[in-house]
């Protein structure tokens, strides 16, 4: 039997055109190394058997749960670049392609529906089981204004604060705002893009949320910025909300809407917008056709979770009744703010075992770098998508969006300056 998993992984690996140094200690002791040698090196040791079956029959989640458990001890790299060396090994293939000796990711793909399949409670448990973690967790790593989503690097210099702000102006600049408007913030987080909106811009805020450790800073953060009359959060199904609104903004909740659920999602939007109304997607995509969610980030990071193509997001828009009138497509701005993300936890991973387990912590440590590997060097990136009950309500061109963001630049330069 080891001798059968061995032929197989030797057989994988040395058909993979690696262009640095991957070196396995198997559990028989001997080392035996893969790639070209050229680049970057990885040392792993894998300590059982029965772990390398599970790492050849199913890689995702055999790598990262072996790692979680102390089983592929790194003698030499990390999880980052590990995976930089598996990820651009070949180029991504178009369309779904599950690795032709394993058989789980076919089967995954045929029962995806199942995984996300989310009615309302299930969706409340899904939420709690990522968002309800120690706000400590989030601490070590998220910027001030606790953004947990894609920042926009406009100039690749920018901090991660500085970058999450532009992200939130140009959200802004997308939803054509004026003083007064009614916005409804779907998935709302920890407030703030919702009290961003109502202190820079004048909007009156309801944001809703499926966590409760979201909605209680959330709350307490609107109640200390003197805003609590103009920004309510309530713990809420978007499905449950009444309208009508002038702009919904959805940022990264999307992603565990469900794909049984997409025309409901955009049925329900179309709804609570009045006849001028505008709405702001912005989620996670992928450039490909529809896939699979990674087994590792659905067990154990994002239960009901799912990425989406552009294409199931149009086919369940489309007979909404909503126009598309706006896509940008945001391609590495998510692997450098993973990559900020992955730094600043890893700087203060002692205190995520303390807050948790060493477990916990290499858990997290993977999903960051699996992330941030996924954006940086695999099809997934961001989508923006601009919808409007009217599109004549979106001005002709786009350049109200960069004349917005570029006077928002310059009043951040003008305020630094001051100071």
């Amino acid at each position: 039997m080891p001798s059968t998993v061995l032929t197989i992984l030797n057989r994988y690996l040395d058909d993979q055109d690696i262009q640095g140094r991957l070196s396995v200690t198997y559990p028989d002791g001997k080392t035996r190394s893969y790639g070209k040698g050229n680049g970057e090196s990885v040392h792993v040791e894998v300590t059982s058997w029965p772990v390398l079956w599970r790492i050849a029959l199913s890689p995702d989640p055999g790598v990262a749960e072996a790692y979680m458990d102390g089983e592929l001890i790194f003698r030499d790299g990390d999880p980052a670049t590990l995976l930089k060396l598996i990820y651009t090994a070949r180029p991504p293939q178009p369309g779904f392609q599950p690795h032709p000796l394993f058989s789980a990711d076919r089967l995954r793909y045929f029962v995806r529906r199942l995984h996300q399949f989310n009615p309302k409670p299930r969706a409340r448990a899904n939420a709690k089981r990522h968002y309800d973690l120690s706000r400590a967790l989030y601490d070590l790593f998220l910027d001030e204004d606790r953004q947990y989503s894609c920042a926009y690097f406009s100039d690749p210099d920018l901090t991660l604060d500085a970058a999450q702000e532009a992200k939130k102006r140009h959200i802004a600049a997308k939803l054509l705002l004026k003083p007064g408007m009614k916005v409804l913030d779907i998935g709302s987080g920890w407030g703030g893009l919702g009290l961003t909106l109502a202190r820079d811009h004048g909007a009156l805020v309801r944001g809703v949320t499926l966590s409760d450790e979201q909605l209680a800073l959330s709350r307490q953060r609107a109640k200390t910025s003197g805003l609590s009359e103009h920004v309510q959060f309530d713990l809420m199904d978007y499905r449950d909300v009444a309208g009508p609104f002038d702009r919904i903004v959805s940022v990264g909740m999307f992603e565990h809407v469900g794909v049984n659920h997409y025309a409901e999602f955009f049925r329900k939007s179309r709804s609570l917008l009045c006849d001028k109304g505008v709405m702001l997607l912005h989620t996670i995509g992928r450039t490909g056709p529809p896939g699979v969610t990674s087994a590792f980030i659905r067990r154990h990071i994002f239960p009901g979770g799912y990425i989406p193509a552009l294409s199931e997001i149009m086919q369940a828009a489309e007979p909404s009744g909503l126009h598309v009138t706006d896509v940008e497509v945001l391609t590495d701005h998510y692997a450098e703010t993973l990559k900020h993300w992955r730094e600043r936890f890893m700087a203060r991973r002692d205190e995520a075992v303390r807050l948790y387990d060493d477990r916990f912590a290499r858990m997290w440590e993977f999903y960051l770098a699996a992330s941030e590997a996924a954006f940086r060097y695999q099809d997934m990136v961001v989508f923006q998508v601009q919808f409007a009950r009217d599109k004549l309500a979106i001005p002709r061109t786009r350049q109200y969006i960069t004349d917005f963001d570029r006077e928002g630049i310059a009043g951040a330069h003008g305020m630094k300056a001051a100071e």
